[in-house]
Formats: structure tokens, C-alpha cells, sequence
């Protein structure tokens, strides 16, 4: 497993496996369609080297913060050299973009997969929060960085993280919207549903201590994510 992934005994190691395979897979397709700043040619090197840089991101800014993270830091975790980092970057936007951009793609490319084949609301909620929970978890370095991070970024970068946010809880509120029209959730506001559930998901990974703390595994927690949803959707209809 790499360990751009949460080494976490409670994510399945399929799960984890699929996803690993699917960040290569992107960080690929990325390169052939042509990466403004990556000076590179061989492909395999190229994207080996993009993954190492967005993991030794992801770990440095975990330890002291994205804005205080140097690219002279960022060299001494990926073990590439200053000329070896700026064949890929240009600088820390450049970063903040590549990470937003892969870890948008494998979220909206393993959620269309695991909805794809349900389509009643009910079990379709299910899949979304659940499938959304062992992302979050498996992704966790991602989720956190996209969501704290975000705040410092300038201006363009951090509508980006938030249009990020908001693709997930549209993904929420079409099914909400779903469920309306056939009847099987109650009048409400939709996009209001669809972030009160958001934000159910959310607090798994930026309070993860806590949860830690009580022996949750992810699982558990999506179980009583899916339970609240339901019950606060289905009531008096």
C-alpha cells in the first residue's frame, strides 16, 4: 500500500488497493494530456516521480503546515534535487493544483463507480455515504489538506477546493432530489440535506482522533451517518 494512502488496518485493503491503482491511473492520463510545468519526457519516471512529490506534500505539510513548507523541504522528503523538484513544479501553486486536481478525479471517478449500478434512492444514499466515508478515510492526508489548507490559498486555488466540496454534496443532493420525485423522501430543501449529510461525513476526518479514540471503524460510523440520514429524510413524509 503506499503511503500516500492512510496506513490504516481499518480500511479494506482491496479498497485501498483499487485506489491506489486508480491514482496511478490518473496521475498518468494527467501527463499524456499534457502538464504545463512537468519538463520530463519518460513517462513511467514522470509519473512516479509527481506521486513521490504529492505524498512528501501531503507528509510535510501534515507536520508544520503548507504555508511554512519550503520546496528545499519538499526536495529533502522525495529525495529528488531543487533542479529535479522544478522539472515538475513551478512552485507551491503548482502543487496545491496537482493535488486538488488528482484527488478530484479519484473521488468523482470512485463514486460514479460504486453509484453506477444502484439506482434506488435509498441504496443509492447508502452507497454515496459510505463509499464517500472509506474514501475520506483511505484519502485521509488528501480530505484534511484539501480542507484546511484550503483557507490560505490564494484566491483561485481556494475556489477550486470549495468547488470540490461542493461536487460531493451536489452528488448528495440529485439523490435527495431523486427520492423526492418518486416519493421516498420528504419535501425539503435539497441542498440543505444534502450538507447537513456533508458535514455528518466531514467530521470523520477532521475530528478523527475522536473517533479513534472511541474504536470506531469506518464502517460503524457510516452506519449511523446513513441511519441520521435517513430517519431526518423519511420523516413524515
Amino acid at each position: 500500500m503506499t503511503s500516500l494512502l492512510a496506513d490504516d488496518p481499518r480500511v479494506e485493503r482491496p479498497f485501498c488497493r483499487h485506489l491506489e491503482e486508480g491514482l496511478q491511473s490518473l496521475c498518468r492520463d494527467m501527463f499524456r494530456e499534457g502538464m504545463p510545468g512537468v519538463r520530463v519526457q519518460k513517462e513511467d519516471v514522470a509519473v512516479g516521480n509527481l506521486l513521490r512529490i504529492v505524498e512528501a506534500t501531503l507528509a510535510v505539510s501534515n507536520e508544520k503546515g503548507f504555508a511554512a513548507m519550503s520546496l528545499r523541504d519538499l526536495a529533502g522528503r522525495t529525495g529528488l534535487s531543487m533542479g529535479g523538484i522544478y522539472a515538475y513544479i513551478a512552485g507551491k501553486d503548482d502543487l496545491v493544483a496537482l493535488i486538488q486536481t488528482l484527488g478530484g478525479r479519484l473521488t468523482r471517478r470512485v463514486m460514479a463507480e460504486a453509484l453506477e449500478p444502484v439506482h434506488s434512492p435509498v441504496p443509492r444514499l447508502r452507497a454515496a455515504i459510505r463509499t464517500h466515508l472509506r474514501l475520506s478515510e483511505a484519502l485521509r492526508p488528501w480530505f484534511f489538506f484539501a480542507y484546511m489548507e484550503s483557507r490560505l490559498l490564494p484566491a483561485e486555488l481556494r475556489a477550486q477546493a470549495i468547488n470540490m466540496e461542493r461536487d460531493t454534496e451536489a452528488v448528495f443532493a440529485g439523490i435527495v432530489g431523486e427520492g423526492q420525485a418518486q416519493g421516498v423522501f420528504r419535501d425539503l430543501d435539497a441542498d440543505i440535506a444534502a450538507g447537513f449529510i456533508k458535514a455528518l461525513v466531514q467530521d470523520w476526518y477532521l475530528k478523527h482522533g475522536k473517533h479513534a479514540e472511541r474504536g470506531l471503524r469506518v464502517d460503524d460510523y457510516a452506519d449511523h451517518v446513513e441511519a441520521l440520514a435517513l430517519r431526518f429524510l423519511e420523516e413524515n413524509r
